[in-house]
Order: C-alpha cells, then structure tokens, then sequence
C-alpha cells in the first residue's frame, strides 16, 4: 500500500512539473507586448534595483518598462529590459529544438556586460513562476567569481496582467544581496 501511495505521489510530481515546450507556448501566450514598471508603492520584495535613477523615472509611468516580442516566425522569444537606459538589457528565449522543444533556453545580455546562459527548470516552475538557473555546462561565467545573474524568476498574477521579474545576481561564487526585481504591468494595446 505504501507503494502504491508512493508511486501516485511521484506521479503526480512529475505531472506537475512544466515541460519546456509547454512553458514557451505559455511564454508567446501571455508575454507578448508592453509592459510598464508599477508605481513605486507596488514594488515590493525588491533589493531596491527600481530607486536607480535611470529606472525610477519611468515607475508608474506609461513608457516601456520591458517589451516581449515574438520573432523568427515563432522560434525565439525577445525581452527586451529597461530600453533606452543605462540599465537596458536583452534576453533571449528559445527552445533547443523548435519543433521538439526538449530543453527551453536563455541567453541574457547584460548591464554587467556579459552574457550568461540559461535552461528552464521544468521542476521548480509553473504557469505563474517561470524559473530559469544558469547553465554552468554553456556558460562559464555561471561558475565564476564575476557578478552575473544566476537565476531570472519570471512571476505572474492578476490574469497574466502583472509580472514580478527577477534577474538574482552571484558574486565570488555566492548568492549576492543586492538583485534587480522589477514589478510591471501590461500595457493595454
């Protein structure tokens, strides 16, 4: 009996979990568009990344504050962060394979003038949470002493109208205490 309850237990993990094809169909589903950064009361559980001067500007404002756009006749997945700042940054998301999306990955052009690499954590993510941890087999900056962002948490709520986007920065090896999380709000078009 105990087997069996087991058994169902890891059965419904494993349903649980997203699959890389399915996250980025759900990614060009409800991530497309104009986002603007929330007034500055809604950013909360932030490191305070949204007081920079660059960014603060543009809090509660209706300028972009991050822009998802879906392009190579569906295969990649845009985002552009911040743009038109000191702060603007890209990632890119796309799947290993198009057509059997195995592995759902990300390349993230960074302020701190790098370009770590990412894959989707299928075990840790949902629908309103899309984890992804850097790829320390493709990129080396991933296990390096330079600060890099190691994780981006991309979260949504509200009818997929509100995202909390997390890019959580390492240093020396180790999980660092100042991060950019940003609060935004989709665009009407």
């Amino acid at each position: 009996m105990k087997k069996i309850a087991l058994s169902l237990c890891a059965m419904t993990l494993l349903f649980a979990q997203m699959q890389p094809k399915e996250a980025f169909d759900h990614m060009k589903k409800v991530l497309p568009g104009v986002w603007t950064l929330s007034p500055a009361s809604k950013q909360i559980d932030t490191t305070g990344a949204h007081n920079h001067p660059a960014v603060k500007r543009l809090l509660g404002t209706d300028k972009t504050g991050v822009e998802y756009q879906i392009i190579g006749r569906g295969s990649a997945i845009k985002e552009e962060l911040l743009p038109n700042t000191v702060r603007w940054m890209v990632t890119m998301y796309h799947c290993d394979d198009f057509h059997q999306c195995k592995e759902l990955r990300a390349t993230h052009y960074c302020a701190k003038q790098n370009q770590p690499s990412f894959i989707f954590n299928t075990k840790e993510s949902t629908k309103t949470k899309l984890v992804f941890d850097c790829d320390e087999d493709r990129s080396e900056v991933c296990d390096s002493d330079e600060p890099h962002v190691h994780h981006i948490i991309l979260e949504l709520s509200n009818n997929n109208r509100h995202l909390k986007s997390s890019y959580i920065v390492y240093k020396d090896g180790e999980r660092a205490t100042h991060h950019s999380i940003y609060h935004f709000d989709k665009k009407e078009p």
